[in-house]
């Protein structure tokens, strides 16, 4: 889930592919452009099913109360976006995804920005073409990203072995160099002291 601290705000798009039986992340994120503005926005999902023309309403959030306003939703949605009035991350989960839900959701957000002068309303819509399939499908680009990944950590771990080793040779060295100094410092020392001794 997507931090809901407003100043780390970024409008990631939503995945596309779900799997049958299993639950889906909705995202929809829509970013206030000056974040010293106070705001209150409210957020409202359509859905077209695959084949139909028109958009149902099936969801609106006004915080803090969650509706779901379609009966083929009804029970499977969840409200994961912002906790408070000023919404910026409107994502629902979907649960127990079915065939049925393959279309086109439309995630729109109406926010009232509270300007010095007077308020101001911005609409703001996003769409999500959403597949079902049996099975997950890993794309060749997640495939290399994985192995990428791991290539990453491991270069991380080597370098940080080869920086530890680094500076413990040179953390010795220098201890040696310090321990030859006080060498040469106690033998001089000697020196002086039996130049300086006269005989009788």
């Amino acid at each position: 889930m997507l931090s809901q601290c407003h100043a780390g705000c970024s409008e990631v798009d939503s995945l596309t592919e779900a799997v049958a039986g299993e639950g889906f992340l909705l995202g929809c994120i829509s970013c206030k452009r000056r974040e010293e503005v106070p705001a209150r926005a409210t957020v409202d999902w359509h859905f077209k099913p695959l084949g139909e023309e028109e958009f149902r309403h099936i969801f609106h959030y006004d915080h803090p109360v969650a509706d779901i306003l379609h009966e083929d939703f009804s029970h499977r949605l969840v409200w994961r976006g912002t906790l408070n009035d000023d919404i910026q991350m409107g994502t629902v989960y979907v649960n127990n995804v079915t065939f049925n839900d393959t279309g086109t959701y439309r995630c729109t957000f109406h926010r009232t920005l509270f300007l010095p002068l007077s308020p101001e309303l911005v609409t703001v819509e996003k769409e999500v073409e959403l597949s079902v399939v049996t099975v997950a499908n890993r794309e060749l680009t997640d495939v290399i990203s994985e192995i990428m990944m791991y290539v990453l950590v491991t270069f991380l771990q080597l370098w940080l072995i080869a920086v530890l080793i680094y500076c413990y040779k040179k953390i010795w060295d220098e201890h040696e160099a310090r321990q030859a100094k006080k060498a040469q410092a106690g033998q001089g020392e000697s020196k002086d002291n039996c130049d300086g001794v006269q005989l009788d």
